[in-house]
């Protein structure tokens, strides 16, 4: 009794694709982009200031891993 089960394999005709669903961490990433975008433009004032707030928020969680890890080993 040794036979292995495989799924079917599905054959798609032209026109149809396969739709991988993998998770969530999209929305709560842009749910904190929001969130930081938000904190950081309340703190610009000038264009520069608005510009550099909307690069922080595009890199929000280098900061909070950096903090993290500074905690933790340091």
């Amino acid at each position: 009794m040794d036979e292995q089960v495989t799924a079917p394999k599905k054959k798609y005709t032209h026109g149809q694709s396969a739709t991988v669903v993998n998770g969530g961490g999209g929305v709560i990433y842009g749910m904190g982009f929001v969130g930081a975008v938000i904190y950081f433009l309340q703190h610009a004032v000038g264009l520069w200031p608005i510009i550099l707030a909307i690069l922080k928020a595009l890199v929000w969680p280098v900061f909070i891993v950096y903090r993290l890890l500074q905690n933790l080993l340091g």
